[in-house]
């Protein structure tokens, strides 16, 4: 280990006391950065200078009358590209426009024919014919320029048909919106026309048999009239007499008046009665309460006395109600009504408290422990019962009295309205006699038309069957309201929608600013392989006496040395990217250590490979190069280069070095990292087999045939 470490402690000493070499030191490990800063920069953002590409731009077009106006649509596209400054477009004739191209001073041309605004008017026409915009291109002068100009070419034709698209859209929709405006002041009508006639068509089955019923009935009706006319004498009989009878009515409410006001008191002792026999019940039962079984059985006596007591009340409840039943038809809804329904309830309930006594009667001859709830049952319901009689006992003068005599003044008064009105029927019966004369006279008259009228029916149910047909099938494809909200819609945002309908939203998983950026990690990795071969071509592998050291230890030995200073070129090419150029990295410590473990591996594959082989291996590393840049996919994706590179481009080191540094760029997925991190060592751990492996072994077999090609005075 002592001599490992002493040749790389004689090769620190060697250059720092050594300004000649110190200098060249410095310049090995700079000129990376150098390498990967010019190209970065270079590539920063390419497309922000694209106006500097030229395209000659010829308008040749002669115009076209659009509905009375005189439209140049050639001299509308060059004002839109004099406003674009994306790319460097000259306006020129046609020939210098021809000449200039040829000669590469224009990268494309741009040609408006004279028929262009011509061939855009003919939509307007049966025959509408496509307008052409031509495009000539001058591919020798550069690989990538027609790329750009074709975008720029290929922008005009889509703005063009874009605004075409949004002035044609919108001048339909401006219509569409004005008439959907129109329908709409219209559509109550129409809507009310459309019910009509679907109305119409079906009641015909009913009209047409209307109209046979009518020409009968009018036939019949002079009949009828014929027949009242020969009634009206009774009419006049009747209503005489209907009069006088209103007027008897009257007398006998009044005189029922007086015969209620008399009874008032009976009536009122009715309600007391109820009262009174219920609460001789209700004061037994309270005696009862408490009562042994043994005990209650001795009150058997009281007990028959107590449903004595409640047949007097449910007897004088039901005198009560009926008189109020009866009084209360005078006026129905009125208090009289809710009086009788609020008597009925207590009759109801004096009915089941006799039902209760009779079980309370039972438990009691049966010894039922049962007896006392039944008792306090009893007491509860018939306290209940007796506060409600005593509120209709404490509001009959107050309330009830004064219901049953307005219930008989409405009554008066119905009979003296009746009465009126019979006598006005009977003063006017002289002119219905008059009426009913005019009435047969109309009817005659009204036959004839009624039969005039239904001869022309079936004609006319004809036709209003086919409009409402063709309103039915109108109406399968939308309703008329879905049409005019259709017409009515936003006439330039609808114009806007058709002109570009569909929006494409980027949404940047890793968002990385500029194209440099991007573009950092395949130049940072490609510098670091470039260091590695410099130091390789300009410093030796070797050490100046062999037979001090084993072959192992000269390996090692020195790589300690080609390591530092591949470290160093790391150093500055990752710090310099990120703080001098100032690329963008979302992990920059990330991007330098990762900068630092690729210059190891990629300086330990080109060490070894120049350890064991030579001269042989510095072309080995060379060619890995060239291999690296077309098949790493650092700058296209290699699903776009040739089969060949596609399939060695798994077993490439930039693959996994690029896409290293591109996790620090862009933002890391773990596994990723895991896995480049892993394969670069696998290479290292290859690159340290060989190297300690067959180093001793190729450098004996080699050694006649390197000394021979050193005698020919032009191999190193």
């Amino acid at each position: 280990m002592s001599k490992i470490w002493s040749i790389y402690e004689q090769d620190i000493r060697n250059i720092t006391t050594n300004w000649a070499a110190a200098v060249i030191i410095l310049g090995l490990v700079l000129l990376p950065s150098l390498y990967a800063w010019f190209n970065i920069e270079a590539s920063w953002d390419p497309y922000s200078s694209t106006q500097g590409v030229q395209i000659a731009v010829t308008t040749l077009d002669q115009g076209a009358v659009i509905q009375g106006k005189h439209l140049n649509l050639g001299d509308e596209i060059k004002k839109s590209l004099q406003e674009n400054t994306n790319i460097g477009w000259v306006f020129v004739p046609h020939d210098e426009a021809q000449k200039g191209l040829r000669h590469g001073d224009y990268y494309a041309a741009l040609e408006i024919p004279a028929d262009f605004s011509t061939r855009i008017a003919s939509v307007l026409t049966s025959a509408p014919v496509k307008a052409e915009i031509l495009y000539s291109v001058n591919e020798k002068i550069n690989a990538v320029a027609p790329k750009i100009t074709s975008k720029g070419a290929s922008s005009v034709t889509e703005e063009v048909n874009r605004n075409f698209v949004k002035t044609a859209n919108g001048t339909i929709f401006k219509i569409f919106n004005e008439i959907g405006v129109e329908l709409e002041k219209e559509l109550p009508l129409m809507n009310k026309m459309k019910g009509l006639i679907f109305q119409l068509v079906s009641m015909f089955p009913e009209i047409n048999q209307a109209a046979d019923t009518a020409v009968r009935d009018l036939a019949e009706g002079q009949k009828i009239v014929a027949q009242v006319q020969q009634k009206i004498p009774d009419a006049v009989r009747l209503a005489g007499q209907g009069a006088d009878f209103a007027s008897s009515l009257i007398h006998f409410l009044d005189q029922t008046g007086s015969a209620l006001d008399q009874a008032a008191p009976q009536i009122k002792n009715a309600l007391v009665q109820t009262r009174d026999s219920l609460g001789a019940a209700s004061r037994i039962a309270a005696d009862l309460k408490g009562l042994k079984p043994e005990e209650l059985s001795a009150e058997l006596p009281r007990l028959e006395i107590a449903s004595q007591d409640l047949a007097k009340a449910r007897d004088a409840a039901g005198t009560f109600l009926s008189l109020i039943d009866r009084l209360s038809q005078l006026n129905p809804g009125g208090p009289l009504s809710r009086v009788a329904d609020h008597m009925r309830g207590i009759s109801d309930s004096v009915q089941s408290l006799g039902t209760k006594l009779g079980q309370l009667k039972q438990a009691v001859q049966n010894g039922s422990a049962n007896a006392n709830d039944l008792v306090n049952s009893f007491i509860q319901t018939s306290n209940r019962i007796s506060g409600d009689l005593d509120q209709l006992v404490s509001s009959y003068d107050s309330e009830i009295v004064p219901a049953i005599s307005g219930a008989v003044g409405r009554a008066k008064e119905t009979a003296a309205t009746s009465r009126s009105l019979l006598t006005d029927a009977q003063n006017s019966l002289p002119k219905v006699q008059k009426i009913l004369t005019d009435a047969s006279k109309g009817l005659a008259v009204g036959t004839r038309n009624a039969e005039l009228i239904r001869g022309q029916l079936p004609s006319a149910e004809a036709n209003i069957k086919k409009i409402s047909e063709r309103i039915k099938a109108f109406e399968k494809d939308g309703r008329l309201e879905d049409l005019i909200r259709l017409l009515q819609l936003n006439y330039q945002k609808e114009s806007d929608f058709f002109a570009e309908p569909v929006i494409l939203t980027e949404h940047k998983l890793f968002p990385i600013p500029n194209y440099g950026s991007a573009m950092s990690p395949f130049f940072t990795t490609l510098s670091l392989w470039v260091g590695g071969l410099l130091l390789v071509s300009m410093l030796t592998v070797e050490v100046h006496s062999p037979s001090e050291f084993q072959s192992y230890q000269i390996y090692l030995g020195r790589f300690l040395t080609f390591g530092t200073l591949a470290l160093l070129q790391s150093v500055f090419v990752s710090t310099g990217d990120l703080f001098i150029l100032g690329t963008y990295a979302k992990e920059k410590l990330a991007f330098v250590l990762f900068s630092l473990l690729l210059s190891l591996v990629f300086m330990l594959m080109i060490y070894t490979l120049v350890s064991v082989f030579g001269n042989v291996g510095k072309a080995m590393a060379i060619v890995l190069l060239v291999l690296q840049l077309a098949g790493s996919g650092g700058t296209f994706p290699i699903q776009v280069t040739p089969l060949f590179f596609q399939k060695i481009y798994p077993f490439l080191p930039f693959t996994y070095g690029i896409g290293l540094l591109r996790e620090a760029v862009g933002g890391m997925v773990p596994d990723l990292v895991i896995r480049d991190i892993l394969i670069l060592l696998i290479y290292a751990m290859l690159a340290l087999l060989l190297g300690l492996g067959l180093k001793q072994q190729i450098n004996r077999l080699a050694a006649p045939l390197v000394s021979k090609a050193k005698k020919s005075g032009i191999i190193h």
